[in-house]
């Protein structure tokens, strides 16, 4: 429940958001960069596409430390590199365990203390806290979980938020959100909780995430989809694209995950054009009696049509990895080079309305009136103009007071 107590995010409803801030310390290499959350049976598909000088990596799962370990010695990694205990995956946090204990380790040891010193010892750029899955309105649970980290009062120290997408649904909870994040000195790495796209759940969704990007301080987007790009447009510390779609998103502990059909027959491609990610299979069925586009990213060179992935036979999963990572590289390179502030957030809303438009022109020329479907985030992400952009040079603190 909503917690009647709990801090406000602001005294004054024309107060413009805070300025970005700035990451300090070892932290500082983070400040902008799209980090590429992934599996560490996964880094190889995928790290001879990565931009080093904008990118990084963010290792999830099993075996995480013991990689993370190795890519820092012999693999001569010395990029960003944080690792994600995940905890969220496997238990929900509470008032009394805001960082509950795993499976492993004694009942006696402090699991965010032992976290913390694991992650330091295997060489990462920054710690991240274990924190458990914050189910909608937990406020005692965000609460708890806040006040501990806040304790610690190392600003080198990455608290992860793994909060369900609902409290992104209505005011109170997201002003809630932004309190209690405000409250913490260092970074905090939201991650989306909810079934398939978690952002598509609730109408304002997007536009609440991006007030939250806005109005804390530190604030960065991990585990997450095409959201990442929007999260670094509005002013976020750093981001974290999910390099699978497992790790898009995160799914409550105990509920058994919802998966598209044909999922493991074929990889997820992305169609550059649509913004969205599809199965192989699914796009060598749609372009069957027609020309599929040949892709000229970096991974494929103009020789990989998007029909070229309808199985996972051979090197075409990694193939498809290596593709979608180059993609999203040249869209990260096109972004930073945009100035930060309204243009960046311009360049993001313009991107993704030419997405929205160009769906059925494809499937005109495919002569399949539904043969793709605009997903219902980028359509929100479409809508979601800038607000100085309507509003005139006051748009800023005219557009907060309105939703204050």
């Amino acid at each position: 429940m909503i917690d009647p107590s709990a801090p406000r995010p602001r005294s004054d409803p024309a107060e413009l958001p805070d300025a970005p801030q700035a990451l300090s310390g070892a932290l500082s290499v983070l400040q902008g960069r799209m980090l590429l959350q992934v599996t560490p049976a996964r880094v190889g598909y995928l790290r001879t596409q990565l931009d080093t000088g904008r990118s990084g990596l963010v290792l999830c799962g099993k075996d995480a430390l013991r990689k993370a370990k190795k890519l820092r010695g012999e693999g001569q990694f010395t990029g960003p590199l944080l690792v994600d205990p995940a905890a969220y995956e496997a238990r929900a946090a509470s008032e009394e365990e805001p960082f509950p204990h795993g499976s492993e380790g004694f009942a006696f040891d402090d699991p965010l203390e032992v976290s913390l010193a694991e992650q330091r010892a295997v060489g990462v750029t920054a710690p991240m806290t274990p924190t458990g899955y914050i189910h909608a309105e937990n406020s005692d649970a965000l609460k708890a979980a806040v006040q501990r980290v806040a304790a610690l009062d190392d600003a080198q120290v990455i608290f992860a938020a793994p909060v369900d997408v609902g409290w992104l649904r209505e005011e109170d909870a997201v002003r809630q959100l932004i309190a209690f994040l405000r409250l913490v000195r260092g970074p905090k790495a939201i991650m989306l909780g909810g079934q398939m796209d978690p952002l598509a759940r609730h109408a304002r969704a997007v536009d609440h995430l991006r007030r939250v990007i806005e109005e804390v301080p530190g604030a960065a987007l991990l585990r997450t989809d095409l959201a990442a790009f929007g999260a670094l447009a509005a002013g976020a510390a750093f981001a974290a694209f999910g390099a699978g779609s497992r790790l898009r998103h995160i799914v409550a502990p105990g509920e058994k995950a919802k998966t598209s059909k044909g999922f493991s027959t074929s990889p997820h491609v992305l169609f550059a054009e649509l913004m969205d990610f599809f199965l192989g299979k699914t796009l060598a069925d749609r372009f069957a009696g027609a020309t599929a586009p040949v892709c000229g990213c970096a991974a494929c060179e103009g020789l990989w049509a998007l029909d070229a992935f309808a199985s996972n036979e051979g090197e075409r999963q990694a193939r498809a990895a290596a593709h979608n990572v180059a993609v999203l590289m040249e869209w990260l390179r096109t972004l930073t080079a945009v100035a930060p502030g309204l243009a960046r957030q311009t360049w993001w809303h313009e991107r993704c309305r030419a997405a929205v438009e160009r769906y059925p022109l494809v499937n005109a020329q495919l002569r399949q009136p539904d043969a793709f479907k605009v997903p219902q985030q980028l359509k929100r992400w479409a809508l979601a103009s800038p607000a100085a952009m309507t509003n005139g040079a006051n748009g800023q603190a005219a557009d907060h007071q309105r939703r204050s």
